[in-house]
């Protein structure tokens, strides 16, 4: 039984091993976290444009679906057969009247409600379910449901903390300006990594890994420790901002910087530079803003590539990470191709997406043999958790752990906050 003494640190600048690999913990993590008082990013209100229109997601490892009723209001329930515990929707998206069932049939509506049952009373008055059975008890379980600028988001708790005050308001802002018209998904993709879904959720809040590990990003200035930026987080220190601005540093600044650290960063060369090249779309110079919420959502801008990444646990020992590409409405067609091009650098199959399952797969392989070792994150200080206005630091990890060990009921007394 993991219990509070397993921290050894009250900073959480200390995390076991342990924490990656326990079977026990990650049944606690779906009950306590995903089935708890979180709210979860489900997907856009965008998606499902029509009445009927309906789309399965995840929370945690619990199935989900959420779509649009006849009146227009967006639902969402387990997406889970009340009878036998059959998954209801097969299928990632379309539109429909009515969910049924393919197991045995069982019908609902757009509201989750339990419409129909085959052989209710039975075959000539044998068989068939008691007269006393209530219908409107058997529903599909519903999620409450709330929309930020268009983004839909869940939560299974019965009487959630509202949204805005689950966020905080860095993190409305952020969402606010990401989401600040309306958006047209321009695709999707989707990536299975070896590791535990908290190590992708710790890898979007680490600042100092990127421009070390995705040598792309810091040769052609993408993304580099040298820039002007920071990290900003909601008061809980529950979620995150990665921030940077461009034009911010230079080159020379850049090469002298991690030329002293040993970091090679003039090997590449790039034929054709308009790939990376900004393009300034707001009154800010902001083109580094990743954003991740807890437990399980990342909105991704690098330059001009726009993307929500979902995290998906699979288990102890692999997540899937499904990620939607967007693009603004408005966006005239050679913006919309500039997009996608950049999105192409960190999806699955792009340099920086596959660099970073590399990275969780071998810290979850080798972390395993030592189960009560533990990492080490102390750049930017232990102590305190708080807001910083420079990029190689680790302090929003050690907020995520905070408010991890607050909902397994394993923070330890005097814990940082």
């Amino acid at each position: 039984m993991v219990t509070a003494a397993i921290w050894p640190a009250l900073d959480y600048s200390r995390v076991p091993y342990r924490l990656y690999h326990d079977d026990e913990i990650y049944a606690r993590e779906q009950e306590r976290i995903f089935r708890g008082p979180v709210w979860s990013y489900l997907g856009l209100d965008s998606e499902i444009p029509e009445p009927g229109d309906f789309r399965a997601t995840w929370v945690g490892d619990t199935p989900v679906v959420f779509n649009r009723d006849k009146a227009g209001a967006v639902k969402a329930f387990v997406n889970r057969c009340a009878h036998r515990g059959a998954l209801v929707r097969r299928e990632l998206s379309g539109n429909a009247k009515e969910h049924i069932c393919i197991y045995h049939q069982w019908c609902y509506g757009l509201d989750g409600s339990l419409m129909a049952i085959p052989f209710r009373r039975g075959i000539r008055g044998e068989g068939g379910l008691e007269p006393s059975f209530e219908m409107r008890r058997h529903g599909l379980r519903p999620l409450n449901v709330d929309n930020i600028n268009g983004a839909l988001f869940g939560t299974l708790a019965e009487n959630p903390e509202p949204l805005e005050d689950y966020l905080g308001p860095p993190i409305l802002h952020q969402l606010r300006r990401f989401l600040d018209r309306p958006v047209r998904v321009l695709g999707y993709n989707r990536q299975r990594i070896r590791g535990n879904w908290k190590l992708y959720a710790e890898n979007t809040r680490d600042n100092y890994h990127a421009s070390l590990l995705h040598e792309f990003l810091v040769t052609f200035g993408l993304d580099r420790s040298t820039q002007t930026g920071g990290v900003r987080m909601d008061a809980r220190h529950r979620h995150n901002i990665t921030w940077a601005e461009a034009d911010s540093d230079t080159d020379e600044l850049a090469h002298e910087a991690y030329a002293g650290a040993g970091v090679r960063n003039d090997f590449l060369s790039l034929k054709e530079p308009s790939l990376v090249a900004f393009r300034p779309e707001r009154g800010d110079k902001l083109n580094i803003a990743i954003t991740s919420l807890f437990p399980s959502a990342v909105f991704v801008q690098i330059s001009n590539s726009l993307a929500v990444r979902q995290i998906r646990p699979r288990g102890v020992g692999e997540v899937e990470i499904f990620q939607t590409m967007l693009g603004y409405e408005d966006d005239p067609p050679e913006m919309t191709l500039h997009r996608l091009r950049q999105a192409n650098l960190v999806g699955p199959a792009g340099l920086v997406s596959m660099e970073d399952g590399e990275a969780i797969e071998i810290a979850h392989r080798a972390s395993r043999p030592d189960l009560d070792r533990t990492t080490v994150i102390e750049l930017g200080g232990g102590g305190v958790i708080s807001d910083r206005d420079y990029r190689v630091t680790d302090v929003p990890l050690r907020g995520f752990w905070s408010y991890y060990a607050e909902l397994l009921g394993i923070e330890p007394e005097g814990a940082v906050r």
